[in-house]
């Protein structure tokens, strides 16, 4: 393909960037759940579309706003006294060859058992207020036609993805952290709720990281019980820390608190959503699950954008695939960044451009990787529509 471009970059490998900072909100964040719901209605919506036409119907659920409730946390529990406001939010195919399809319905059960699901301690039936407005979208026969004939679906928009490999240590230190402390740290300790925001700042060889953690007052007795977990939180992940990075490593947990005036951060649910903080598709990580202001990156709400042929979801996905796999396939690649353009009404398989830029470890040559990229990238173009299935299928994270 003439529109895939290979070029060396010179600047400064952000490992040995004198600062860097790397953000992940945690899966109760209320941006996060905003995003999870999302991508839980679109995952949805696309299987009934499959179920019911054998293909995917135009849908896109990427606009889900999360306003706050108000609550009153205890020390062994407390209540939620004005449930959280989730606008689900979008358009969706209701009506296709003479059939109507329940798309309100699907998305609202997509929603709810999201949140069933990814919140221990979040009722979806008393704590949250659901108002679904799906509006009506269309989707034209013809296309679908094309698409069950095995043709490639033409570009919704003239958008673009971005994606980079191999993440930096204080990268995978805060991705790790974050998700750890969700996958393991709250198992043995319920107190711990789902909102965990960490940032990580790297100065030279020094990493301090911060952590915002949702304590759930019903598992909490008292300031000294808080106080304790707390404390072993913070061994915790210094301790996992080792396993990520060799730099000396700060831990700081809810630097905020203020043990004299009784202020914690407690709540009932283990979100901010319920007091306070709201939240929007979009606004939180990207579709690596980090945020990160070192690399370049899309503004792009990857979450709940249509699978098919939306190229604001596709493109970043695929960008980051294709760098993740230069860096594995390719000896010599100190950083790779990659980013695709697409045209409006043209294939995605085909974008306007699609371009490497690769920083190379000393002693290595770009002229001799040059055909393996352009192979990896070609080849990834000539396969893009795995990335619908694995979306589908909840195999790739889009937050």
């Amino acid at each position: 393909m003439a529109n895939i471009y290979v070029e060396k970059i010179v600047h400064t490998p952000v490992e040995e960037q004198q600062t860097e900072i790397v953000e992940r909100k945690g899966i109760g964040h209320p941006d996060s759940l905003a995003d999870g719901i999302a991508e839980a209605m679109s995952r949805a919506l696309s299987r009934e579309y499959i179920k019911r036409f054998g293909a995917i119907l135009h849908h896109n659920t990427d606009e889900t706003q999360i306003v706050a409730g108000k609550a009153i946390p205890e020390f062994g529990g407390g209540e939620v006294i004005e449930p959280i406001y989730i606008l689900l939010v979008g358009r969706a195919t209701k009506f296709f060859e003479g059939n109507y399809i329940p798309t309100d319905k699907i998305a609202y059960k997509a929603a709810r058992d999201y949140i069933k699901k990814s919140m221990a301690n979040l009722d979806p039936d008393s704590d949250v207020i659901f108002n679904v407005k799906i509006g009506e979208g269309s989707t034209d026969l013809k296309d679908v036609f094309e698409r069950q004939k095995g043709k490639v679906p033409l570009a919704n928009d003239t958008s673009f993805g971005i994606g980079f490999a191999p993440f930096s240590e204080t990268e995978k230190l805060v991705y790790n952290v974050e998700k750890r402390i969700y996958n393991e740290f709250r198992r043995e300790n319920p107190e711990i709720g789902e909102d965990v925001k960490v940032m990580g700042l790297r100065e030279k060889d020094r990493i301090t990281l911060t952590i915002a953690c949702a304590f759930v007052g019903k598992y909490v007795s008292n300031i000294k019980d808080y106080i304790a977990v707390k404390d072993e939180l913070t061994e915790f992940v210094k301790d996992i820390s080792s396993e990520y990075t060799t730099r000396k490593v700060d831990v700081f947990v809810n630097t905020a608190d203020d043990y004299k005036r009784n202020c914690i951060y407690l709540t009932v649910t283990g979100t901010s959503a319920e007091n306070g903080d709201d939240g929007s598709v979009g606004r939180g990580n990207r579709c690596n699950g980090i945020i990160t202001p070192s690399r370049p990156m899309s503004m792009e709400a990857t979450s709940g954008k249509n699978p098919i042929n939306h190229v604001g979801k596709i493109y970043n996905l695929l960008a980051n695939l294709i760098a993740r796999e230069c860096v594995e396939e390719i000896e010599g690649i100190q950083e790779v960044y990659v980013r695709i353009l697409s045209q409006i009404g043209k294939p995605i398989n085909e974008p306007k451009a699609l371009s490497v830029q690769i920083l190379p470890k000393k002693g290595y040559e770009i002229e001799k990787m040059y055909r393996s990229i352009r192979e990896i990238a070609e080849d990834r173009l000539s396969r893009i529509g795995e990335i619908t299935d694995l979306v589908i299928d909840g195999k790739v994270s889009t937050f």
